[in-house]
């Protein structure tokens, strides 16, 4: 079973995000579960969200504790909340932010794991050019489909199709294109950088 934590704020899509990762990964026939949970439900409060995928029937209903991998939808909260807790040392871990894991004053942690396991990725940047709005969640599954290959990037535009219509829709399939574009690039430049 691959665990996956969704850590962002009130207003920010966490919970559809969550939701739209547990259809992509439904659609290429494997089992799936996404929910929330809330603090205190207002814009701008922490939200974390939670998926688990697996390839028979999930039974667990617990919180996420140990996660495979980490979605970080605004870096503000990681100084904020110990969003990195129980990640396994195998895990991935993607932010959405322009700024290096040094930048963010994360880069000590950031050792501790598999380089090309850890990514950033401009996903509220790219959502304002496609969506008209800095909603980084559909980005977020486009860069999280590239760096982890759990799911694909047609099973990423179908859960977005499903979960959206018309232009909204397709703007988001466009912010997924260009986020799981450039996460590829990025881990392409990092083979090439430590095979030098």
């Amino acid at each position: 079973m691959f665990q996956i934590r969704i850590h962002g704020r009130g207003g920010q899509g966490v919970v559809t995000g969550a939701e739209m990762l547990s259809i992509a990964a439904f659609e290429q026939g494997r089992h799936a579960q996404a929910f929330p949970s809330f603090g205190s439900e207002r814009t701008g409060a922490p939200v974390v969200a939670f998926c688990r995928i697996a390839d028979r029937e999930i039974r667990l209903r617990e919180p996420v504790m140990a996660p495979d991998a980490l979605i970080i939808q605004d870096p503000t909260l990681l100084h904020q909340v110990d969003v990195f807790q129980g990640l396994k040392p195998e895990g991935y871990v993607l932010i959405n932010s322009t700024r290096s894991f040094d930048e963010l004053g994360v880069g000590e942690f950031a050792q501790r794991f598999r380089r090309e396991r850890l990514c950033n990725v401009p996903a509220s940047e790219i959502a304002l050019r496609h969506v008209g709005r800095p909603l980084p969640n559909a980005a977020l599954l486009g860069g999280f489909a590239a760096i982890s290959g759990l799911i694909t990037l047609d099973a990423v535009a179908h859960a977005i199709r499903d979960k959206f219509s018309g232009k909204v829709a397709e703007g988001n399939v466009a912010a997924a294109t260009e986020a799981f574009e450039y996460v590829t690039r990025e881990m392409e430049e990092l083979s090439h950088a430590q095979a030098d």
